[in-house]
C-alpha cells in the first residue's frame, strides 16, 4: 500500500520513528517534513506547507492508500486544504505527545489552543494511536477538563468517539545498530558508572537526580558519572553545579552528537537513573537498557508497562522500579555498595528487543494493511 507520511517536526524521537517505519516497511512511503523548529508554529501553521508539498505529489502522481500524521499535525487544517487533491483517504493520528498533559515550567501557563488541535486531530482521524498505554489514559481522563473549559457547545459527547477509535503501538526503534558497539577501558575495580541520557530540562527532573548523586557522594559511594542526553541555550543550573562538584568522576558532559559515541557511552555505563516527572514513552531509558544498563525507574508514567511484570516484584534480582526517593536512594546505595547487583545484560536486552523494527514492525504494517 501508498502511505502519506506527515512530519512538520522532522528531528529527534519523531525522525527516528518515521525513518525508521519507512525503512522497515513493506509498504511504499512518501515523507513530507518541515525542520523541527518553532514548535507552536509547525501545529498552529505547518499545514499550509504540509498540503501545499502533498498536493504536488498527487499532481507528480502518488496517490496515497493512507495518511499517516504525526502529532505535531494540525490535521482538520490539513484535510481542508489538501482534501480536494487526495480524496476520501483514511488517517492515522499517531501521537507522540499532546499539548494537553505534556507537563510545563511552574512559571509558564497552558495555551489550550494547542491542547484544542490536538483535539480536532482525533476527531478529525480515523484511527487514534498513542505510543503508550499510560499516555492513552492520560490524554482521556484530562480531554473533559479541557473541553468544560468553553461556555457552551462543549461536545463532551466525543470523548467517547476517541476512545472508540484509539489503540496502542509503542514506539518501533532502531536498537540492533547499538549491537555493533561495546564497552571499552574499565575493569572490575573501577567504580560502577552512573548514566544520564536523558534531554536536560526540567520534566526528566535533573534536581531529584543530583540530590541523590549527591547523598550517594555524602554516604562515602564511590561512582562515576556519564552526564549525556540532549542539551538546550537554558539548562538546569544543577549540571553546572554538578560538573564542578564531580568534575574528576564525569566521564562524559553533554550531548554527544555522533551515534558511535552515543552508544558506546550507553554499554561503558552500569546503572541508569531516571528521576522524571513525566515521560510519555522514555526512548533514552529504552535504549540504555538494551545496551546493558541496569535501570532504576519510577513506578509510575510509561515505565511499568514497559517493563516486564515478571521483572516488577524483584526476588532473586536487584530492584528495577521504586516508589519513593528514599527507596532510590537505597537501591542505589547497595548496588554501588555491591550489595545488589545488576541483571546481566542478556536479561536487560531481552526487556527491549521486542521494540526493535526488525521485530515491531510488523504491528505498523498489519495497522496500515487494515485500511485496505
Amino acid at each position: 500500500m501508498k502511505v502519506l507520511a506527515l512530519e512538520p517536526w522532522y528531528g529527534g524521537s519523531h525522525r527516528n520513528f518515521v525513518d525508521g517505519l519507512i525503512q522497515n516497511s513493506r509498504h511504499e512511503y512518501e515523507l513530507v517534513t518541515m525542520a523541527s523548529r518553532f514548535w507552536k508554529w509547525r501545529l498552529q501553521g505547518g499545514a499550509q506547507t504540509l498540503a501545499r508539498k502533498s498536493r504536488q505529489l498527487i499532481a507528480n502522481g502518488f496517490r496515497p492508500d493512507v495518511i499517516l500524521a504525526s502529532s505535531m499535525v494540525n490535521l482538520p487544517a490539513f484535510l481542508a486544504l489538501a482534501r480536494k487533491d487526495i480524496g476520501n483517504v483514511p488517517v492515522i493520528y499517531y501521537l507522540h505527545e499532546n499539548q494537553l498533559t505534556y507537563p510545563l515550567p511552574t512559571e509558564e501557563k497552558r495555551d489550550l489552543s494547542y491542547a484544542y488541535i490536538n483535539y480536532l486531530s482525533c476527531l478529525a482521524a480515523d484511527q487514534v494511536v498513542f505510543n503508550t498505554e499510560f499516555h492513552y489514559k492520560e490524554f482521556i481522563h484530562a480531554l473533559p477538563g479541557l473541553l468544560r473549559v468553553f461556555p457552551d457547545y462543549t461536545h463532551l459527547h466525543t470523548v467517547s468517539e476517541i476512545r472508540a477509535k484509539s489503540r496502542v503501538m509503542h514506539l518501533g526503534m532502531d536498537l540492533q545498530a547499538h549491537a555493533r558497539y561495546t564497552s571499552t577501558g574499565d575493569t572490575q575495580d573501577d567504580p560502577p558508572i552512573v548514566l544520564w541520557n536523558q534531554r536536560w530540562e526540567y520534566d526528566k527532573n535533573p534536581e531529584a537526580f543530583f540530590r541523590l548523586m549527591n547523598r550517594l557522594d555524602d554516604a562515602g559511594c564511590r561512582f562515576r558519572l556519564i552526564l549525556a542526553g540532549k542539551r538546550f541555550e537554558e539548562q538546569p543550573s544543577e549540571f553546572d553545579v554538578a560538573f564542578e562538584r564531580y568534575a574528576e568522576r564525569i566521564l562524559h558532559y553533554g550531548y554527544a552528537e555522533d551515534f558511535e559515541e552515543y552508544s558506546r557511552l550507553l554499554h561503558r555505563a552500569d546503572i541508569v537513573v531516571s528521576t522524571a516527572v513525566h515521560e510519555f514513552f522514555g526512548i533514552a531509558m529504552m535504549e540504555a537498557i538494551y545496551c546493558g544498563c541496569h535501570p532504576l525507574l519510577p513506578n509510575r508514567l510509561s515505565y511499568p508497562e514497559l517493563i516486564p511484570e515478571n521483572l516488577h516484584q524483584p526476588l532473586l534480582h536487584a530492584p528495577i522500579l521504586y516508589d519513593t526517593e528514599e527507596e532510590l536512594f537505597t537501591i542505589l546505595k547497595e548496588m554501588l555498595t555491591g550489595e545488589e547487583h545488576p541483571l546481566p545484560a542478556r536479561t536487560l536486552r531481552g526487556i527491549v528487543a521486542h521494540l526493535d523494527w526488525s521485530v515491531h514492525v510488523a504491528q505498523y504494517d498489519a495497522l496500515i494493511e487494515s485500511f485496505a
